[in-house]
This record gives structure tokens, sequence and C-alpha cells, in this order.
């Protein structure tokens, strides 16, 4: 018998079975924790010495938090209040400090009395709970502690080494519980299967799996947690450069028919029609795509550009070209407004040449067909037909492409456009449309750092498009701060009422529709102001859009977008704003991608510091698209020295997409990224840090090559196998979540 299963047993025994069923449900639901194996890769966040402290001075806020301090005083106040009206109301105070500032601990009634008998002044202790202004000042309230006295057997053994690991925690487990779950399993670390092959781990002198997993929790020195952290980074690069060799190599198997465009076809009629010449990029980009469709491989491509760089027009020529050898291309929209935006562009950059079958329609023409979910029943069977007979040489849609009553008549080119949003699976699902697999061309235009593309699209070919196309105008951006000066908000409605009077139209965006059913305006009422984070909710189109219309832009024509409204309702607010029927339109991120108004000169990006940095250039991007200057102010009330303000001077500062992705990925950390494009929950990386170990990947991605090619089916590494399913198993358990 194999003997690899019963070597991995003891790491897939379930935490209920080891830990006790309370602590296993919480592991489970806040930590997505639910084997030995899971809570031994939950590695800590970082690690404190003994003796040295935190510095309480650069605590985030409104985050769980923990930190080790020590009790400078503690004040026990009375007063009056609803529940005790004759005074017998019990606050405890607790000052705590690291040297580098120090922190108010709050304890109310009740709670009072233990912290009142433990933390004296001196006595020093991990604490944790969440960080929330009080009186201007930073303060936890009712936090957890764990007093390190180190007097006791058990804390004696729980801390044992000078350095204390501190674990990514949840409000509902303190770090010290994990720490302690982590001790009782530890001991099954020695039965860890080891995925990477000994000559090259023995090559690079990485420390033993076992050894690593020792080392990660229970370091005695820094060198420790360094060679530890060395070893586990190799894991996670490696097994997902295997995963991901493996399946370029099952690609590159695949069979596909080479499509050649004719010398004299569709795609000549359309490049004579264009007013234009291409750029260099362009030009260099679409040989590489057609170099890859005359394979007999399918292509996968991925092909990335900053927003207005040009890739529809890439994408679109790739298209012709597929049809001029006699077969079909569908392109694939992540919402229904980005499907019809692409249809109305591609056939506007046709023309006659989209009319295939109709009078007036050019000789080499052919039919590009509108699918998406919201169709009439008879509109939606005419396009099934057109594709079916081989009328339509191409189609636009969003998922609906997928279903299974879609038939093809000879799919040979898939485009999906904003990869990010579209899972592997899907990507599968559309493939199995052609009687060949057909070739794939990915487009995104979230600028991608060259890491990131190694291990989110690592089974895709990469081409950039990094040139804007000519005549397209620079944007300006600037910070207004509302809280500090307001005049700055009011000169930003100025801005945007001179820019209408000029001709031209504007964007503001927010982050909230407002027509949620738990208002939060009435929910806030009823918190007390100290409530969670005593922040006040997002700003939303439906509010903003009716404050302006009765103030600052009033006697402007302004609408509103957003997604919760019905498609056609949307498409009609669309073609309105773009035929310029509207002045203003206020709308939440819906318009993130491919919205393309050229006389939309100016963007108001409403609380600007709750988007993300990437999400905020792509906002930007739809401005500045015709020949006018672009103008992008970003509003917020975040103060002056806060981390958000100064994302925000970042993005102001500079157009550079791929410098604004790699500031993004420093901020956000990678799981968010990976997560959201391997569409999955959690990310599987948990020590490797993309941009950090650009060398390991690269490396690791060498590595898995050889591996791959020597062994396609990795006969000869069972441990390897074991991990690679492991991965795969948890990539399929996130796809079905997401349904």
């Amino acid at each position: 018998m194999d003997p690899v299963p019963a070597l991995k047993e003891p790491l897939r025994q379930p935490l209920k079975s080891v830990l006790g069923p309370a602590t296993a449900k919480v592991m489970a639901e806040h930590l997505g924790l639910h084997t030995v194996g899971d809570l031994l890769h939950h590695y800590p966040r970082r690690y404190e010495e003994r003796g040295q402290l935190t510095h309480l001075a650069d605590l985030p806020m409104d985050e769980h938090v923990t930190v080790v301090a020590q009790v400078a005083d503690a004040r026990l106040h009375t007063f009056a209040s609803a529940k005790a009206p004759r005074g017998k109301g019990q606050r405890l105070e607790v000052t705590i400090t690291d040297g580098s500032g120090r922190l108010q601990l709050v304890f109310f009634g009740a709670g009072v009395h233990k912290p009142h008998k433990e933390l004296l002044p001196g006595t020093r202790a991990l604490f944790a709970g969440k960080v929330s202004v009080f009186n201007r000042r930073l303060q936890l309230a009712h936090p957890a502690y764990e007093l390190l006295r180190g007097d006791t057997e058990e804390t004696v053994e729980t801390w044992a080494g000078a350095l204390i690991p501190i674990y990514p925690a949840t409000a509902k487990l303190e770090s010290w519980k994990i720490g302690k779950a982590l001790q009782t399993v530890l001991p099954s670390a020695q039965e860890a299967v080891d995925p990477l092959p000994p000559p090259l781990r023995d090559g690079r002198g990485l420390l033993p799996l076992p050894e690593a997993l020792l080392k990660i929790h229970r370091p005695h020195t820094k060198a420790d947690i360094e060679d530890a952290r060395a070893r586990l980074k190799w894991d996670e690069a490696f097994v997902l450069q295997v995963a991901l060799a493996r399946r370029r190599h099952a690609d590159a198997q695949l069979p596909a028919v080479a499509r050649r465009p004719r010398p004299d076809g569709l795609l000549t009629a359309f490049d004579d029609r264009l007013p234009f010449t291409l750029t260099e990029g362009q030009r260099k980009v679409s040989e590489e795509i057609f170099g890859d469709l005359a394979t007999e491989h399918p292509m996968h491509r991925l092909l990335q550009g900053e927003v207005g760089s040009g890739k529809t027009l890439v994408a679109l020529r790739a298209m012709l070209a597929v049809v001029d050898a006699g077969g079909q291309a569908a392109m694939l929209a992540p919402t229904e407004v980005l499907a019809q935006q692409h249809h109305r562009s591609v056939t506007e950059m046709m023309g006659e040449l989209a009319e295939g079958g109709m009078l007036g329609g050019g000789d080499d023409a052919t039919k590009v067909v509108l699918l998406t979910g919201s169709m009439g029943a008879a509109a939606r069977r005419r396009a099934l037909l057109d594709l079916a007979t081989g009328e339509a040489g191409i189609v636009i849609g969003t998922h609906a492409l997928i279903e299974d009553k879609v038939r093809f008549h000879d799919l040979g080119l898939v485009v999906v456009d904003e990869q990010h949003r579209f899972g592997v699976e899907q990507r599968d699902a559309l493939r199995g449309k052609g009687k060949q697999p057909p070739h794939l061309l990915v487009m995104t235009a979230t600028p991608i750092p060259r890491t990131v593309a190694m291990t989110v699209f690592g089974d895709l070919e990469t081409s950039v498009l990094d040139q804007l196309p000519a005549g397209r105008s620079p944007i300006a951006s600037h910070v207004v701060p509302a809280a500090d000066k307001p005049h700055f908000l009011a000169r930003a409605w100025e801005r945007v009422r001179e820019e209408v009077a000029n001709g031209h139209q504007a964007y503001v965006v927010c982050p909230r529709i407002g027509d949620e059913e738990d208002d939060p305006k009435r929910a806030g009422r009823t918190k007390s102001p100290g409530d969670e984070d005593g922040k006040r909710p997002p700003l939303a189109v439906l509010d903003i859009a009716e404050q302006l219309a009765k103030g600052p832009l009033h006697g402007l024509r302004v609408e509103v977008l957003h997604g919760r409204m019905q498609p056609d309702d949307k498409d009609a607010v669309m073609r309105r704003f773009a035929a310029g029927e509207a002045d203003v339109l206020v709308a939440t991120t819906v318009i993130e991608v491919g919205v393309n108004v050229p006389n939309a000169t100016a963007m108001v990006i409403m609380d600007a510091d709750r988007f993300g940095v990437s999400q905020l250039h792509q906002l930007r991007g739809r401005v500045g698209r015709g020949s006018a200057p672009g103008l992008c102010l970003l509003v917020t009330e975040m103060p002056e020295a806060s981390a958000a303000r100064q994302r925000l001077g970042a993005v102001a500062s500079t157009l550079d997409g791929f410098e604004l992705s790699r500031l993004d990925l420093e901020q956000r950390r990678e799981g968010d990224v990976l997560g959201q494009a391997q569409s999955g929950t959690r990310s599987s990386l948990r020590v490797l840090a993309v941009i950090e170990d650009e060398g390991v990947i690269a490396e690791a991605r060498e590595e898995a090559a050889r591996t791959v090619a020597a062994d396609p089916d990795l006969t000869g590494l069972p441990a390897l196998r074991t991990a690679l399913d492991a991965l795969l198993d948890e990539e399929r358990e996130q796809y079905l979540e997401k349904g």
C-alpha cells in the first residue's frame, strides 16, 4: 500500500478532537483553521522580546492589537449612571506604558474587580483589544490580558524562551490562547510530510519541515526565526509554482487550431479604416499575439495595460484575425454595463464591418452580437442562433456566455476582460465550448508587478502596453482635506461648475449607495457617540446627489448610477451621460472599469480614503480620455498625519500604475491581491511576501519548471503531490464557496 497517506494523518486530524469543541469552533469560524496542519501553518505575525516592549505610539486605529506593556497606574472612579443612580457605578482606568507611549485601559461595572486586584503598578502583561479613541486619547476598552509573571509552571512553559510569538488573532481568540493551542499540537510537527525534493532542500541548505515548524512557533533566537521563514517561504513559492508549471505543461499538450488572418481580409479592411496609427507598443504586442494564434497549441496570454493604453483595440484586432481565419471570438466582461460598453465601442470602431449579412454591411463584414443575462427572450434566442450557425463572428457578453445553452459554431479565441474577477474554473468552462481548446487572451487594467504576475497568472505569458496613445491628456490629481480646510471642498464644487460651463462633464464617486436595508443613519442614532469606532458611515450616492443638486451644483443636470439599479435603467443613464444629456454623474465604483466618456474631464471622489490605491487609480482613469486635460479631486476627512492621507498623497503624486501597484501591495499585504486573483477567500500565502521575495519566487518558478519537465506526474515525489493536492483542494473549496 502507498505509505504516503499514513504519513499525513496526524496533520489531517480535526482540531475539535485535540483542543476541545469551543476553541475549535472559534478557530474554524474566525480564522479558517480546521485541522492540526492548519494550526501549525498559522504562523506568528511577529515576536515580542521579553524586556522589550511594543511601541504603543504606533498603534493602528480600529484594529485588534496585542501589546506587551507595564502598568504605570490604576485608578478606580465611581460615577452616577442610569443603572447606578446613587453614584455606585464603577470605572477602572489603568494606564500602561512601554517607554514609547502610554495607553489607557478602561473596565466598567462588575468587570473592574479582577483587574483591580491584578493590574497593580509595575505588573507586566500581554494586553489585547481593539484600539479606539475617547476624548482624543487612544484607549482599549475591556481588553483581555495575560499576566507575565513567570512564576507558575504553566506560564513558564507557555512563555519559555525570550521570544513571545504574537499570532494573527481575533476578538474572540487572543494571541496567547492560540499560543497555548499550538503548544498542544506542536509535537505533531514531527509528522509533517516534507514537500521539497531532497536535492533541492539540501542544495539550498534549507531546514527540514518539522524543524522549521518548531522554530517558527518556538524560536530561541532571531536566527531560528530567519531560518524557519526562509524554509517556509520556499514551500509556499515552490508548491504554488509547481501547480502553475503543471497547468502550463498540461496546456502545452492541448491541441488548438492555428488561426492566421487572410492577407486582404477583415483585419486589413479594419486597419485601413483606423483614423490613427497604432503605437509602437500596440504593434509589438499584436505581433506577439498573432505569433501565438498561428501555433497549434492554445495561446495563454495576459495583456496588461494602463487604463486608456488601447488594450481593447489590440484585443479587437486579435478577434478579427480569428474571424478572418474562419473562427469565432468571444469577449467576456465582468458586468453588464461593461459588456454593453464594449459592444458599443467595438461596433463603433468596426462601422459597416460589424454589419455582416445586413444591407450596407461591408463585403468582409461579420456580425457582432451581445449576450447578457438580462436580455429579453427574443433577442437572446436570436443571438444564440447567430452563434450556433456561425453568422456572428464576434460575441461580447457576461457570465451568461458560460451557460450550458450557449453553443458556438467554431470558437477560436476567448478574450477575458478584467481577469481578477474571473476564476480559473470559469476560464476552463468557456474553453470547453470550442471543438478544440480556443486560444485565450486575458486583459487587465490593474498594473501587476512582475512577481504577482508570476504568482497569480503564472500559467500565462505576459505582454505589457505601457505607453498612452497620442492625444491622451494628463490628469492632475489633488487631495482635498475637507475637515482641515472646508473651503477647499467648496472650491472643488466650483471647479466642477467651471468644467461644466466649458462644455465638459464630471463624475462624483461615493463608497456607498444609500438605500441599504439597515439604514446606518438610524442605526447610528441608537448607538452611543463612542460606538464601535466612532466613525460616521461612508458617504452615499443617493444622499450626496440630493445635497449637490440642491446646494453647490444647483441648476446642473445631476444623475445617479449604482449597482442595484435595473440593467435597463443603468444603460439609459450611461447613454444619456455619454450623449451629454447629463452634466454630473454621481456613482458608486460601477464606473471603475471601462466606462468611456471622452467629454468627462473632472472627477470628485468622496471619502477617498475608503478606496484602495489601485481602485483610485482605476477610477481616475475615467477622466482625461479626450483631448482636454483631466482633473481628479480626492476628498477626505482623515487627519494629515494618518496613513490614509499619505496613501492619497501618493496617488495624487504619480500617474504610474506600476509604481502605485507596488505601493498598494506593500500596504495591503499580498493576501488580498492573491486572494482576489485566485478568487479565494484566504490567500494560500502565509509567509511569502510577493514584493520582497521576488528572488525566491523567480527561483522557485525555475525549479518548478525543471521538476515538472522531468516528472510531469510527480510520480517520484509523493510528498510534493500531497502538498499540491492540499493546495488545490483549498482552492477548489473556495470556488465552491463562491458558487
